[in-house]
C-alpha cells in the first residue's frame, strides 16, 4: 500500500541513544537509555514470566515487555531529569510528570494516523493497565539498582547513596510484587561478580 505520508516517529526513537541516565554522578561506564530501555525490557519479562509460572499470576508478558521497551521514550523530548529534582517537592513531580504525558501524546501523534490506536496502549502512561505498569516501575526500579551494583563493583562509591535508596524502593515493590523477591534472591549476587568468576 503507497502513501505519502512521512512520519518521524522512529528516527525520534533512534536519538534515545543520545540521552545518558545518571547525569549528575560519576559513571565508569556511561548508560544511554536506548540500553536500559532494552534491559528493562529483560527484567520486565523475568518478572512476568516467574510470576506466571511460580506465583500463579496471569500476566501479560507480551504487552508488558513492549511497555518497557517504550517506557522512557518521552524522554527524547523531556530529557533524562535527576531523580533528585523530580522528586524534590510534589509540584514538580506533578508538573514533570504532565510533561511525560504531554511527551508521550506527542509522540504518538508522529505515527501515522491508523497506526496511533495500535501503539497508544504500550505508549500512553494513561491506557497502560495498573498490573502491567507495577511491574514496569518494578523493573526499572531494579535495572537501576543494578546499575548501582555494578558501579560499586567497579570500586566507584558514588552510587552508595543511590543504591540505599533504590533497595528500600525495591523492598516495597516486592510486598505486593513475590517475583521481584525470587529474582532478587536468583540472580543478584551474580552481578557483583568479575568475568571470570562468573566463568568458573
Amino acid at each position: 500500500m503507497k502513501h505519502d505520508q512521512r512520519s518521524d516517529f522512529f528516527a525520534y526513537l533512534s536519538r534515545m541513544k543520545y540521552i545518558y541516565r545518571w547525569g549528575l554522578m560519576r559513571n565508569t561506564r556511561s548508560e544511554n537509555i536506548q540500553e536500559h530501555s532494552l534491559q528493562v525490557a529483560m527484567l520486565t519479562h523475568a518478572l512476568c514470566e516467574i510470576g506466571n509460572e511460580l506465583f500463579g499470576e496471569n500476566i501479560d508478558t507480551g504487552r508488558a515487555v513492549i511497555i518497557a521497551l517504550y517506557h522512557d521514550a518521552s524522554e527524547i523530548i523531556t530529557g533524562d531529569l535527576p531523580t533528585p529534582v523530580k522528586y524534590f517537592r510534589a509540584d514538580i513531580r506533578d508538573s514533570y510528570k504532565a510533561l511525560e504525558a504531554h511527551a508521550e501524546e506527542k509522540l504518538l501523534n508522529l505515527l501515522p494516523e491508523n497506526l496511533q490506536k495500535r501503539f497508544a496502549g504500550v505508549m500512553l502512561s494513561k491506557e497502560i493497565p495498573e498490573d502491567l505498569a507495577l511491574r514496569v516501575k518494578a523493573a526499572d526500579s531494579l535495572a537501576a539498582y543494578l546499575k548501582c551494583i555494578e558501579e560499586r563493583a567497579a570500586g566507584n562509591n558514588e552510587f552508595h547513596r543511590a543504591e540505599l535508596y533504590l533497595q528500600e524502593k525495591l523492598d516495597k515493590y516486592q510486598q505486593s510484587l513475590p517475583a521481584l523477591r525470587y529474582f532478587r534472591e536468583t540472580f543478584v549476587e551474580s552481578f557483583t561478580l568479575t568475568l571470570d568468576d562468573l566463568s568458573h
